[in-house]
């Protein structure tokens, strides 16, 4: 299979793990599913580029969940070919992985692919300043997925 080149914006299926399921001492995600990409940045003096994923989820935010949620426009998910179920970006769940990672999945419904396509430049600002402000209010911590 070959991988597309890693960007902030691109949605690619992956094998994400939860916090809560991190801090349990697990490490292999319960379910695949879409995760965008917030970050892709070389790694000093290697060739590695190390990729941060926010996760695409159908679960509707709990209600102290609900400032840390997007819900995800019907219309991107449609461009994204997403099904029609609702969709949201959880900002403060964040995974970080050496692209490619053997975390990354084949589509279901296109298994040569890994990627759906991009998110629109303005949802993928509100997620990312949705990440920052959350960042400033409470430190956000990623969950290596490397090892």
């Amino acid at each position: 299979m070959r991988f597309p080149a890693p960007a902030p914006g691109l949605v690619v299926r992956y094998a994400f793990l939860w916090k809560e399921d991190h801090d349990q001492g697990r490490y292999e995600a319960a379910k695949d599913r879409p995760c965008a990409i917030i970050l892709a940045a070389n790694v000093r003096e290697t060739a590695d580029i190390q990729v941060v994923v926010v996760p695409i989820t159908h679960s509707a935010p709990a209600v102290d969940e609900e400032a840390t949620s997007l819900e995800m426009p019907p219309a991107v998910a449609r461009t994204l070919g997403l099904d029609a179920g609702r969709h949201w970006v959880r900002v403060t769940q964040l995974n970080r992985f050496i692209w490619p990672g053997y975390d990354l999945r084949p589509r279901p419904d296109v298994p040569e692919r890994v990627d759906y396509g991009f998110i629109p430049q303005t949802f993928f600002e509100r997620i990312r300043s949705a990440i920052l402000a959350e960042n400033k209010r409470t430190k956000i911590s990623f969950i290596p997925r490397d090892s």
